[in-house]
């Protein structure tokens, strides 16, 4: 099943985005097939705010737990973070 986890950056925590980048970056490429897309959401300058990722997981249970593991979760980047189980219909 697909679910796409969208997180929300606290305000003014770039630096910490910026500091575990190349631990999330590794985290991501460690789910390797499942992970169908993930990025970075941007402010209207183009500055990192938050991130999206699609993954194809057994439950909700193992996606809750992809986000609880994901570095930038472990070093309170987050305000806040939503999980939705979805349906890719295109292309």
């Amino acid at each position: 099943m697909l679910f796409v986890i969208h997180c929300v950056d606290k305000e003014g925590r770039l630096q910490v985005r910026m500091d575990n980048r190349p631990a999330h970056i590794e985290y991501l490429k460690s789910y390797g097939d499942k992970l169908h897309a993930a990025g970075p959401t941007l402010t209207e300058d183009g500055s990192m705010n938050g991130s999206v990722v699609i993954l194809d997981l057994e439950d909700r249970a193992a996606a809750e737990a992809f986000a609880a593991g994901d570095p930038y979760n472990q070093a309170g980047l987050f305000e806040r973070v939503t999980i939705s189980a979805w349906k890719k219909v295109l292309p």
